[in-house]
């Protein structure tokens, strides 16, 4: 399903020639798409219009699983439709949300992908999956643009249908490690025993690199694991072996962080004190609050995002979104990263599509507008975001990430505050990592 306006005009024209969706290709993912309809959902009365004004879209994110969970970036989106709807679509035609649950799983990523296509959705928005190998080549076949994934793997950055909207985890742990070089001793890194969780180590040490640091203690831990005793052990062990400033670790596990902060409070007496740090996506406030504020393991803490801290005003539209349309959701909480990538993500979406004027909307059309030099403001939360075909760091092997900024908040008396003004460009950090 596509969205044209009423009045007929031509596409504008792409600086990039994108695959034409193959007809064999198409007709197997909608022969399939029964099958495909377990774990995915479509906003209710979204799609009340006309099919040439109804433009679909999907966003996926994993949801009742035993390692991490963003039930809130879907439930966004469906509210994000609905306000949409009701402040006259976009551009005059109607936004069609799909929703899918990824499961965390490479077989379930695959399959929504396959219903993104058979929906003839024009572009996947605002979406979690550590599982891009299992869903870009299907996107790619199909031309649909992937907009706004949460960067939490390596072919986000790589794909050239993919426009992400931070820098990932590349970013955060650059810029982490960049902090932690002028301030700790020995640095453990706590994180997942998975492919995605390979690629943190490089990324910390290129920012510990730069001021000078040696690199982080590499210590792996099971994804799902319900206790993490033994690793908080070594990471103690580590970290506080040093003679000189006291040492921090850092774990970087996502919904699992909470865990390990469990078991790290139970055996850090037995050994000197350290400081902590990690990435937003592996704390936020609800962490901060069940792990007991001020008197928690996390007070004192730094933590880079890539945001502005959740109380700035610059948030304020997003949170009437949520106000006027899911105000009793639970599940959306407008300080989680999920939601607030979520929610540029369709900014970005939004404004590729207004400059398609009275043009046809199709994947192919709206990856053509990203491509051709179209600028797209955020309100500040991002610096300008403008993809090109190699950007600054496809030295490195990352060419679509454009925005390697980020935010350093620190905890202070159980809250997430800002530590530092502004945002810290880590571009040329990234450039020495040894990926």
């Amino acid at each position: 399903m596509t969205g044209r306006r009423r009045t007929p005009s031509t596409v504008l024209p792409r600086s990039l020639v994108r695959p034409a969706r193959a007809g064999a290709l198409a007709a197997g993912a909608l022969a399939a798409c029964s099958a495909l309809l377990a774990g995915c959902g479509i906003v209710p009365g979204v799609a009340q219009g006309s099919e040439d004004d109804t433009i679909t879209v999907m966003t996926w994110a994993p949801e009742n699983t035993g390692a991490t969970n963003k039930p809130g970036m879907p439930a966004f989106a469906e509210a994000y439709g609905r306000w949409v709807n009701d402040h006259g679509g976009i551009d005059g035609r109607r936004l069609k949300v799909l929703t899918c649950n990824e499961r965390d799983d490479a077989v379930a990523a695959a399959r929504c992908a396959r219903r993104a296509v058979a929906e003839n959705a024009v572009a996947v928005v605002g979406s979690y999956s550590q599982h891009g190998d299992a869903f870009l080549p299907t996107l790619e076949a199909a031309g649909i643009p992937y907009i706004g994934g949460y960067g939490l793997t390596h072919d986000e950055f790589t794909s050239p249908l993919s426009y992400p909207v931070n820098g990932g985890q590349p970013a955060l742990l650059a810029g982490l490690g960049r902090t932690l070089a002028d301030t700790c001793g020995p640095v453990a890194l706590v994180r997942p025993d998975t492919i995605a969780g390979d690629q943190l180590p490089p990324l910390l040490d290129s920012g510990l690199a730069a001021g000078g640091h040696d690199p982080a203690e590499d210590l792996r831990a099971a994804e799902a694991a319900t206790s993490y005793g033994d690793a908080a052990e070594r990471a103690l062990e580590h970290a506080a072996g040093g003679a000189g400033e006291k040492g921090c670790v850092v774990p970087a596990l996502g919904d699992r962080t909470g865990t390990f902060m469990d078991s790290f409070r139970r055996v850090r007496g037995d050994h000197p004190e350290v400081r902590t740090a990690t990435v937003l996506g592996s704390v936020d406030q609800t962490v901060l609050d069940a792990s007991g504020g001020a008197s928690g393991p996390y007070e004192g803490a730094y933590v880079t995002g890539w945001y502005p801290e959740a109380g700035d005003a610059r948030w304020k539209p997003m949170k009437e979104v949520v106000r006027a349309e899911a105000f009793g959701d639970n599940r959306i909480d407008p300080a989680d990263a999920g939601v607030q990538t979520t929610w540029i993500a369709y900014t970005v979406f939004r404004q590729a599509v207004e400059s398609l004027g009275d043009g046809e909307v199709t994947a192919d059309s709206v990856a053509g507008a990203l491509d051709g030099g179209l600028k797209i403001s955020t309100g500040n939360l991002t610096p300008t975001l403008r993809w090109k075909f190699q950007d600054t760091l496809a030295s490195i092997g990352l060419p679509r990430l454009v925005n390697a900024n980020v935010t350093l908040q620190q905890v202070e008396k159980g809250r997430l505050v800002s530590a530092a003004d502004g945002f810290t460009d880590v571009t040329a950090t990234l450039k020495d990592a040894a990926l």
